[in-house]
């Protein structure tokens, strides 16, 4: 009986992997991170097993054990609190680029009591973010490529940007919109993924098959280091004070695991939305386990960075 468990066993992992190989979802265009996320939207296994927030939690201790939807909301108040966000008075304009379905930018608006633009390159996570929006909360969410933004110069007292970098094709013009629509006395706030740097410019062979199947899998054209993406801020025309920056990795690395454990802990979700999400849930966990290998190896970093402009 123990045979036939392990070879079944071995066969449906095995199976698993060769459908998260070979079937990536590699960057083309800003129409394929659309695409995917507008495919994570509709069927809604991310919302039921993370809640509003599909960023990574914030954690005091890395070994300290918190709620993971609990740990999400902290990490707002905390970049918040970093960047000087907090320092802004009530009624500030604030841009939420990448906003997925709301729910930074809910907690913006309600906590801090901002008026709050969310914006998304998925029309569906838009759709989303809108129904799950009260009418008393003072933010609204459009669909908008933040390479492209239909905003003016000098138009937000503050950007707030969450994991949204990685899939940006052109990293400089990423960092020129955001300072673009920066009002003077304007605040960035920005949490990225970025990779290591390079020893003269280049990857070893297996640390570059891991950075490819973390790029493919989940539609990132390049990752930024951090050092790369302060570089980025600094060059822009708009900038014109000091960029700082850190590296949040340790008070991130859990969220991996509890990413996992989610599955765990909700059974009854996978029977709500059926087989079909079991197992676009279990193709997935690859992918999340090589991120969180690649994290705790510092092959990856988890960066902050934050800026504000002379008035």
């Amino acid at each position: 009986m123990l045979i036939y468990f392990l070879f079944f066993s071995f066969f449906f992992c095995t199976l698993i992997f060769l459908i998260w190989f070979f079937n990536d979802r590699k960057f083309i265009s800003s129409q394929s991170v659309s695409a995917s996320y507008d495919s994570w939207t509709n069927d809604q296994l991310l919302e039921a097993l993370w809640g509003e927030h599909i960023h990574l939690g914030y954690y005091e201790k890395y070994y300290k054990n918190k709620d993971f939807r609990q740990a999400k909301i902290d990490f707002v108040h905390y970049l918040v609190q970093w960047s000087g966000l907090d320092q802004l008075p009530k009624g500030s304009k604030i841009i939420d680029i990448g906003c997925g379905i709301g729910g930074s930018s809910r907690i913006l608006a309600k906590d801090y009591g901002f008026d709050v633009l969310g914006i998304s390159i998925s029309k569906e996570q838009v759709k989303r973010a809108n129904q799950l929006t009260p009418n008393n909360c003072s933010c609204r969410f459009e669909v908008m490529d933040a390479l492209k933004l239909k905003l003016d110069d000098r138009s937000f007292d503050g950007v707030w940007s969450v994991e949204a970098g990685a899939h940006m094709q052109n990293k400089q013009l990423f960092a020129d919109e955001m300072l673009r629509v920066l009002k003077p006395g304007g605040l960035l706030a920005l949490a990225d993924w970025n990779r290591k740097e390079y020893n003269n410019g280049k990857l070893g062979f297996i640390d570059n098959l891991i950075m490819n199947q973390l790029l493919n899998q989940w539609s990132h054209p390049a990752f930024s280091s951090i050092n790369g993406f302060k570089g980025n801020l600094k060059n822009s025309i708009y900038c014109l004070e000091k960029v700082d920056a850190d590296d949040w990795t340790k008070f991130t690395l859990p969220s991996w695991n509890d990413s996992i454990i989610e599955g765990c802990r909700r059974p009854m979700i996978w029977i709500k939305l059926g087989p079909k999400s079991f197992l676009k849930g279990l193709r997935e966990i690859p992918t999340i386990l090589l991120m969180r290998w690649a994290f705790s190896k510092k092959l990856m970093q988890f960066g902050v960075f934050r800026f504000k402009t002379f008035k």
